[in-house]
């Protein structure tokens, strides 16, 4: 998974997906972006504040192609660090101890260090739907894909909470559920969107003797995923 990591001065690191970039640079800047250098007495010297100031305008420009809606760091929760895939056109924040990790079928994931079942993932697939509400009212979409999709055969179903979102023009379905088999439980939020042609889904969860206590956590990255135009 090629990505680049950019740590800017006035904002937590923000991880870049299949980007073209692929080196950590470190921005001072103010708010004009302008670039200075202390007084240089020597020419080695000179040089490294050449080199610098290179290093720190690439790092402007590189950052000048992320589109706006991309553009996340404010929004950035303490302990969290945002992912954004700028080639398939989603982002989120997770948890900032968490790892990636390949988990099939699925475009991006991470979990917590130790505890597997306590992950993120997204996955997305091809749709001529334009918006989540073409494929119906919330509670009816939620419906059918928790009970029909997301619950195996031998598992229960049990729908706990749905919500509905809008920003910059998307709009986005979110549902809690428990999932309850004979050996285990596990309660997830799904986020569900669409956007170019695709219908993505985050799903964040954790077994149900860690819910209670993360579900807070896990909530703000449930809701932290924005989809935008590529």
């Amino acid at each position: 998974m090629a990505a680049s990591s950019f740590s800017l001065s006035w904002a937590p690191a923000i991880l870049y997906h299949k980007s073209t970039y692929s080196t950590s640079f470190f921005v001072s800047s103010s708010c004009n972006n302008t670039i200075t250098c202390s007084n240089i007495t020597s020419l080695p010297d000179q040089r490294y504040c050449d080199r610098r100031s290179l290093m720190m305008a690439a790092g402007m420009l590189a950052l000048s192609f992320i589109p706006p809606q991309t553009a996340l760091a404010q929004e950035v929760p303490k302990n969290y660090r945002a992912f954004v895939d700028k080639a398939d056109g989603y982002s989120y924040v997770y948890p900032s101890d968490w790892r990636d990790f390949e988990f099939r079928a699925h475009d991006s994931t991470f979990k917590d260090r130790y505890m597997q079942l306590q992950n993120v993932r997204l996955s997305f697939l091809p749709t001529d739907k334009q918006d989540i509400h073409d494929l119906g009212p919330l509670e009816d979409v939620v419906q059918d894909l928790v009970k029909n999709i997301y619950a195996a055969p031998n598992q229960v179903a049990d729908i706990k909470e749905m919500q509905e979102r809008s920003n910059n023009g998307k709009n986005y379905y979110t549902v809690e559920y428990q999932l309850t088999s004979p050996n285990f439980s596990v309660t997830r939020f799904s986020t569900l969107a669409i956007a170019n042609g695709r219908f993505y889904t985050l799903t964040v969860g954790a077994n149900e003797r860690r819910w209670k206590r993360f579900r807070s956590q896990l909530k703000v990255v449930a809701d932290s995923l924005l989809v935008f135009d590529i």
